[in-house]
């Protein structure tokens, strides 16, 4: 009897949340998993970089990585180093104010814990982008479930009614500065 009466007044709770559109789902929110010591995923001074051609844009990328065509483009990995490059039609160049608007809440919807660090305009070889720093946790391992946090940028190139998607993410702490400034300097939009 007490159970049944547990059960109904259960019943009751759900059913009246149900009634006030409120979710019985708990919601969770991803947390940031700790930067690893001694971090994985420098890219060698000596990596060799090849070119990236698709139809929108052309960009050097680092040779013998893993490549996985898009639509749009495509995304290049090695370990937790990843680069993903798409071009899009775009009406206007993205501003610091629009992408912090539309790109910045569309990173943060990613549920991976995403921390942005600083929106800005750049002057790159291939022209005039838009930067945002960020960090996130990396993807489950499909074996493992280990993620780590990664420390990542997003650059926003725009030409001719072409915007170049460009990210690149590494695990925290990794130093690839000299090759993500060479792969995001080489971006080509015709």
């Amino acid at each position: 009897m007490v159970y049944r009466l547990r059960v109904l007044s259960h019943l009751v709770l759900v059913a009246s949340l149900a009634v006030l559109n409120v979710s019985t789902t708990p919601v969770f929110a991803e947390t940031a998993v700790a930067v690893e010591k001694n971090p994985p995923g420098d890219i060698p001074d000596t990596q060799v970089f090849v070119a990236y051609n698709n139809s929108g844009f052309s960009m050097k990328v680092p040779e013998g990585w893993s490549r996985t065509d898009q639509p749009t483009g495509a995304r290049f990995t090695d370990k937790y180093n990843i680069i993903i490059a798409t071009v899009g039609d775009a009406g206007t160049a993205p501003t610091i104010s629009s992408a912090a608007a539309t790109e910045v809440a569309s990173l943060k919807a990613s549920g991976r814990a995403v921390k942005i660090a600083d929106v800005k305009q750049v002057k790159l070889d291939g022209g005039e982008a838009i930067r945002i720093d960020y960090s996130a946790n990396s993807e489950p391992n499909a074996v493992t479930g280990k993620q780590i946090r990664l420390e990542a940028i997003r650059f926003l190139l725009f030409k001719a009614g072409k915007l170049v998607t460009l990210d690149m993410a590494a695990p925290f702490g990794a130093d690839n500065v000299d090759q993500w400034n060479l792969m995001s300097n080489s971006v080509r939009i015709p």
